[in-house]
């Protein structure tokens, strides 16, 4: 079987042969399976041209929807909190006489049991529409398989405030993480370059805050420009659908505000979130270009209350635990520069610039934490003391994550070094707009998001791991699509399975199962890099990159 991510546990199956999922085949949702059986009616059953037809949950394997003999067999899905020791583990077996059933130790594991059989009916099934004749037989494959997650935290992260993706990208990508059984949709909704969410106690956040007058084209290097505006944003209705969306295929929406940094949009709408006593805020746009910015938010009360207004509104949109408040790239000299910064720091007896930072970050860890929310944020929030209570989100390498881990706190690791996709794929002169160093989708299969040094304790703090893609030069959905695959389904497989360390995986047998998850990627309509190289229109010829050479430091 060619599945991806691999399944923890195959043991041998006594039958042989397949079962066929015909017009007959009906399906028997038991409690709290309900929503995965409407998932499977309404995409497999358009893809397949099957009806699935609803039966009964009290009806026998072999029974129809009103009892009768059912020769065509059933998808029996169930919930038995006994058939994994995680929420999300599943059992799944195919019997060629009796037909599928999919039991989940929750109704997580329910859903992912079924992204499974979708795999094992092929890649015509990952289409929306019937491409084979009504004669078509779709059979699946006899087997048993008992599979269950090695981590709780599988994340990706999408920045949209670089570049917007329009709300029903956002959704073609929660359906692109549920088919990889990744369960975190962490969205980057503010930055320099734009603000990217309604908030309706500020309207100028997104009539100001969402628009830039131009775009730079490749890195600040790049002598190229966009001259047409660029911008967009999600109504909080939108946030609510894409939340809903999400919740459906058993995925988590987080949402970061970055603070004290990367807020140059947000002080473009209200310049007095800045330091107006060191520059002009009022004269400071959206920023069109890229890099750390100086422009930081200031250390005062108004930006304290202005930031928990938006907060506030967001709860109510994002219900998940976990709310993400940035914290990396501040730089401090406006700080430094600042007489109401210096009297801050005096006020508050903090011992410096760094520790006015995690003044900042405290703050809104307490103000979470009275709500049931918890903090994380980017592994910055070390410095100057780490937010009792936060988490950590461990970028730049694992140094961060494993002095977090070592304090007591939680980590979702995702070095720069492994799992950054917005890093070029090969030394190919060809790649597009080469960042940083190569990482191929070798290095994050072998990506291993547990140091070795962590004691088994340290260990269990590491709730997850989770691919990152910046698209400040990822000026279209055919851009990100080649930038993220395949590699995110490289990654999707370190999420969720149990492999072993990276120097024994199986790469041969993962290049293997690529061959066959290439396939399901097209009929999806992934414009993904080929294993050779980017296809001509993929290439961009002409704008400068920043490349470096030879394997990254492992920090």
């Amino acid at each position: 079987m060619d599945l991806i991510p691999i399944p923890s546990h195959t043991p041998a199956y006594s039958a042989d042969g397949s079962f066929p999922l015909t017009a007959g085949t009906v399906v028997v949702a038991g409690p709290g399976t309900e929503g995965t059986a409407r998932w499977l009616r309404a995409t497999l059953g358009a893809a397949t041209g099957l009806p699935f037809t609803p039966a009964a949950p009290a009806a026998s394997a072999v029974a129809g929807p009103t009892g009768e003999p059912a020769p065509d067999g059933v998808v029996r899905l169930a919930i038995d909190e006994r058939a994994s020791g995680s929420p999300e583990g599943y059992r799944l077996t195919v019997d060629p006489t009796s037909g599928v059933r999919i039991t989940g130790a929750g109704p997580a594991g329910v859903f992912w049991g079924v992204q499974t059989l979708r795999q094992l009916l092929g890649p015509d099934a990952f289409r929306r529409a019937q491409v084979a004749g009504p004669d078509r037989v779709w059979r699946v494959p006899a087997c048993h398989l008992q599979d269950a997650p090695r981590f709780g935290w599988r994340g990706f992260m999408l920045d949209v405030a670089r570049h917007f993706l329009p709300k029903d990208g956002v959704l073609r990508y929660l359906d692109l993480m549920a088919a990889h059984k990744l369960n975190v949709l962490h969205l980057h909704l503010t930055d320099d370059q734009g603000w990217r969410v309604e908030i309706r106690s500020y309207p100028r956040l997104t009539e100001v805050g969402a628009w830039r007058e131009r775009t730079k084209v490749g890195l600040r290097e790049s002598p190229l420009w966009e001259e047409r505006p660029h911008g967009g944003y999600y109504t909080q209705d939108d946030i609510r659908e894409i939340v809903a969306y999400a919740a459906e295929r058993h995925i988590t929406v987080v949402p970061e505000i970055d603070i004290p940094g990367h807020s140059q949009a947000a002080i473009a709408a209200y310049p007095e979130l800045g330091n107006a006593d060191v520059i002009d805020t009022t004269t400071l746009p959206v920023l069109t270009s890229w890099g750390v910015n100086p422009n930081v938010l200031a250390p005062t009360d108004n930006t304290l209350r202005f930031y928990e207004n938006v907060l506030t509104e967001l709860l109510d949109l994002f219900p998940g635990t976990f709310v993400h408040i940035g914290g990396d790239e501040c730089p401090k000299e406006q700080w430094r520069a600042s007489a109401t910064a210096q009297n801050r720091i005096k006020e508050l007896d903090l011992a410096d610039e760094d520790e006015l930072q995690s003044w900042f970050i405290r703050h809104f860890d307490a103000w979470l934490a009275e709500r049931g929310r918890r903090l994380i944020g980017w592994d910055e929030i070390l410095e100057g003391g780490l937010a009792p209570g936060a988490a950590v989100s461990s970028w730049r390498g694992y140094a961060g994550g494993v002095a977090a881990a070592r304090a007591g706190h939680d980590v979702v690791m995702c070095p720069q070094s492994h799992v950054y996709l917005d890093w070029r794929q090969s030394e190919s002169p060809e790649e597009p707009v080469p960042i940083a160093h190569a990482r191929g989708l070798e290095d994050v299969y072998r990506f291993e998001p547990v140091p070795p040094e962590l004691t088994e304790d340290e260990a269990a703090r590491v709730i997850g791991t989770q691919a990152n893609i910046w698209t400040e030069v990822m000026d279209s959905p055919r851009v990100l699509d080649y930038m993220a695959f395949p590699r995110l389904a490289a990654f999707a497989e370190v999420a969720w399975s149990a492999l072993p360390a990276p120097a024994a995986r199986d790469w041969p047998d993962f290049e293997r199962r690529m061959t066959a998850h290439y396939a399901r990627l097209q009929a999806l309509g992934v414009e993904y890099r080929p294993a050779g190289g980017p296809l001509p229109w993929q290439r961009r010829p002409g704008v400068v990159g920043r490349p470096k050479a030879g394997p990254p430091p492992i920090v």
